[in-house]
């Protein structure tokens, strides 16, 4: 027991979080709860007892990374360090392997336990190695632990998952196996915990999941995403609420509406099609095509002219040729997404895909993606330069070091860390998270230079 209580109260524990932004908020919870039970969170690996991976392993890429981070951290063993503990995705895919071929890690914690993760501490605490929880990645999420998390973003934005898992089994995806079926969380508890937020100094919502726009079609029989916007609308505090990961196929009338009349809600969408070839998108498992994308994109636009789209591709997913690829080329030119990335396929064991026949060629997918790319990169610019003349609300996130009373921020347009930036001058120091309108006075190839409009009101 006293040995318990000594942990408890002097143990430090760094964190290192990998991945994507729902990764972060599971690392979020994880520190919440981890303050909760007495252990001292210290940002300095160098003195910590313990450190917690929590990997990504969606793709190879990312389980190097993390596997990076464990050998470099692993140094740290030899002085103060005494367990490594690795969580998330990568932990869920390769548990069987990771003590084997890692044995400098101590403990590993799946994508449905990370809740539990105190009594992996204290179990590796006692001194006990090669800890597994790794039960059932479709466990829930215990309501009240998400107003826990420890906000790590800065700025004055929150990330809010309002589901977990997926449902669509896309052929090139292992998200379904290490995450589990789709589950939606309640409105009652996404309330809450935007209310929680907001009286943190949250007042940029970024609402995300593995498919924002199917939200509540397990729990309520309905695609519930426009009511629980216009609840979270409603909470004071909060000024903007951005969309990510909206699929085409489940973007109803209803939702268009939403955005379109509900001053709160960006103009803005992240909607992830992967390509635009109609045989590509079978072969991948995606349920849109072509002519439903455009009808879709076309609908939001002639509503609201202005709408920032934004979208990912893949390139050269097995069997693709030239003529479909140009196609996908072709529709890049036509659409003109606000915002685009590339991705180049990345051959997952486990999934359909991987043993689909005519893989291509490492050097033609990135040639692929620089094609695409640099269209883009066209594309973008055309779009910036239309705001010239316009004045833009915009979130400042900071000032520029070593560029005198530079400040950079972000526009309805600009989502945190994958847009672009808004750069003006002041002469008064500004506040991270505060809002601001600045006119816009020229543009390059994807960020937006102006100066602070003081006679702009909304």
């Amino acid at each position: 027991m006293k040995r318990d209580v000594f942990f408890l109260e002097h143990t430090k524990i760094s964190f290192i979080s990998l991945g994507c932004d729902k990764n972060l908020m599971d690392s979020e919870i994880m520190l919440g709860l981890i303050e909760e039970e007495g252990y001292i969170v210290t940002p300095d690996e160098s003195d910590a007892d313990i450190i917690i991976v929590n990997s990504c392993g969606f793709i190879m890429d990312a389980s190097s990374e993390a596997i990076d981070n464990i050998l470099r951290i692993a140094d740290y063993k030899n002085r103060k360090l005494k367990a490594i503990i690795v969580t998330g995705c990568m932990a869920q895919r390769y548990k069987d392997e990771i003590f084997k071929s890692l044995p400098e890690v101590d403990a590993v914690v799946g994508t449905g336990d990370f809740e539990k993760i105190g009594d992996v501490i204290k179990s590796v605490c006692k001194g006990k190695k090669q800890v597994s929880l790794i039960t059932d990645n479709n466990n829930k999420l215990q309501e009240t632990n998400s107003l826990k998390r420890k906000i790590s973003t800065a700025g004055g934005f929150a990330y809010l998952k309002i589901a977990e898992g997926c449902d669509n089994f896309c052929t090139y995806c292992t998200i379904p196996s290490l995450r589990g079926r789709y589950r939606s969380r309640t409105m009652e508890s996404l309330i809450l915990e935007t209310e929680m937020l907001a009286q943190n100094g949250v007042k940029e919502i970024i609402i995300i999941a593995q498919d924002t726009s199917l939200y509540g079609t397990d729990i309520y029989g309905k695609k519930a995403l426009p009511e629980l916007l216009r609840k979270i609308s409603a909470i004071n505090g909060i000024e903007w609420i951005r969309l990510l990961y909206c699929y085409p196929e489940n973007i109803t009338d209803e939702l268009i509406d939403e955005i379109s009349e509900n001053p709160k809600i960006c103009k803005y969408m992240d909607m992830p099609i992967q390509h635009s070839d109609n045989d590509i998108l079978k072969r991948m498992g995606r349920k849109s095509t072509r002519e439903n994308l455009e009808t879709t994109i076309n609908k939001i636009r002639n509503k609201m002219p202005d709408f920032c789209f934004r979208t990912t591709l893949i390139v050269g997913f097995p069997g693709e040729t030239q003529k479909q690829f140009d196609n996908l080329a072709d529709f890049i030119q036509k659409i003109k997404f606000d915002r685009l990335g590339v991705f180049t396929y990345s051959r997952e064991d486990g999934t359909p895909a991987y043993k689909m026949p005519n893989q291509i060629e490492e050097k033609i997918k990135e040639e692929r993606k620089s094609y695409i790319l640099e269209l883009q990169k066209n594309i973008s610019a055309e779009k910036c330069n239309k705001f010239i003349g316009k004045t833009l609300k915009v979130i400042i996130e900071g000032k520029i070091e070593y560029e005198g009373n530079v400040f950079c921020g972000r526009s309805y347009r600009d989502c945190y860390e994958i847009d672009g930036f808004v750069f003006f001058e002041s002469d008064e120091e500004l506040i991270a998270g505060d809002f601001i309108f600045i006119k816009i006075t020229s543009s390059s190839d994807y960020d937006l230079i102006g100066v602070i409009d003081y006679e702009f009101t909304e």
